[in-house]
């Protein structure tokens, strides 16, 4: 089951679904193509919870890994999918548990799942941490990070969203105008250009394929949208690029021959980036390699406006990756914010006396957003803060703006931005 492959990528080394799906679903039929992608990230959505459920019939005893895997894949099916018969899903995992060369273990996953199939155990929790941790599937430090900066009632309410299925938000790209054979869809309140699909279907797949469309959350479009509202003829940088999809959309706003340039620090993301602009037809976008935590290659004051959509936890992106939950680490959080001001501090070299800074994360951790741009401040005589131009309801006290899943349905993230002084 290709399901259960990707799985296992992931879990042993560390891939990532957005990238794996696509190639394992191009060899599927469109039915099996469904039913992958839903295993797929639904068992990442609900892993926590499906190994306490596995805890409570083995205790502390070590499983391999390809048998506990082929039990989250059974008992996914037996209890979030109505459509598979549970016999179905046992005779599959056992199948699976086969394939792995773990067959002595198939008596016990079937002896397993025919249990759970009769009677789903119920759980005990020692607190609410515990609870929400493994009810929505977030490891314990990440809940009670979220509790500390935002309140027990948004911490559950933010991980009980990031496990529900995000809308299919998109929009169109200068390649093409197909919004008259798109009769389904939907306009966003708060982005210009934005786009709601009701389902996903055979024709956006096309779309996206040939460039004329390009799938990106509502949050995401609202960066660009701050990013693109510039003066004709003005100059723009876009920092840490990859994989494209802010630049293209302030491509979208300006002419062939205007200066836009894009880049970013490895070879494959610069390729990803250029790989990006070409499919819609931005291929005017000048692309430059660079590590921007050591400096840019451009003299200072270049630029009209520059945009930081710095690298981050990605903790605002868990409903399109839910696998981010479990690759993350208490003290990772520290080490990027420390990446982040200096990039931050080398963008802001190359804007031009009275042009702008953007500064934006995806993620939701304070340490990576609003004390990233107070140390920026606090170290700067030529910069000061500005509203960034959103509609009231994302901006923040501080003067910046916020997306958050269970609020506003959009991924998590955070804005800021920045005017250089005119002495400066």
């Amino acid at each position: 089951m290709a399901a259960f492959d990707i799985l296992q990528r992931i879990e042993n080394d560390r891939s990532f679904s957005s990238a794996l799906l696509p190639i394992f679903e191009e060899r599927l039929g469109d039915s099996d193509r469904g039913l992958c992608h839903e295993l797929v990230l639904g068992v990442l959505r609900r892993q926590l919870y499906l190994d306490k459920l596995i805890e409570n019939f083995v205790g502390a005893k070590k499983l391999d890994s390809s048998v506990r895997l082929a039990l989250r894949l059974g008992i996914y099916q037996l209890l979030f999918l109505d459509k598979i018969p549970a016999y179905s899903a046992i005779n599959e995992s056992v199948n699976l548990v086969q394939k792995a060369r773990k067959t002595s273990a198939k008596g016990f996953v079937n002896a397993i799942l025919r249990r759970i199939s009769e009677d789903v155990p119920h759980l005990e929790f020692a607190g609410d941490v515990e609870r929400i941790s493994i009810e929505t599937s977030h490891p314990a430090w990440l809940i009670e990070k979220w509790i500390s900066d935002l309140g027990l009632v948004d911490a559950e309410q933010i991980a009980t969203a990031n496990n529900r299925l995000p809308r299919i938000a998109f929009r169109f790209t200068n390649k093409g105008d197909a919004r008259s054979t798109l009769p389904d869809i939907e306009q966003s309140t708060f982005v210009e250009g934005c786009y709601f699909a009701r389902s996903f279907n055979q024709e956006l797949l096309e779309l996206a394929n040939s460039g004329e469309i390009y799938f990106q959350d509502e949050a995401s479009q609202m960066v660009g949208r701050i990013a693109a509202a510039a003066k004709a003829g003005e100059r723009f940088l876009d920092v840490c690029a990859a994989p494209g999809g802010k630049t293209t959309l302030v491509a979208s706003a300006r002419q062939d021959g205007e200066f836009v340039v894009a880049g970013d620090y490895q070879a494959s993301r610069v390729r990803l980036l250029r790989e990006t602009c070409t499919r819609q037809g931005a291929d005017f976008v000048n692309i430059v390699q660079y590590d921007a935590e050591f400096g840019l290659p451009f003299a200072d004051g270049s630029f009209d406006t520059v945009s930081v959509d710095a690298p981050c936890t990605g903790t605002g992106t868990i409903r399109h990756n839910p696998e981010i939950r479990y690759f993350l680490e208490p003290g990772g959080i520290g080490a990027l914010a420390g990446k982040q001001r200096q990039i931050l501090s080398n963008a802001s070299k190359v804007v031009r006396p009275g042009g702008r800074l953007i500064y934006s994360t995806c993620s939701l951790q304070v340490e990576e957003n609003e004390v990233v741009c107070e140390g920026f401040l606090a170290g700067t005589e030529h910069f000061v803060q500005v509203r960034p131009k959103v509609d009231p309801r994302f901006l923040t006290a501080t003067g910046s703006a916020r997306t958050f899943p269970h609020r506003d349905d959009m991924d998590g993230f955070f804005i800021a931005e920045f005017q250089r002084l005119e002495t400066g």
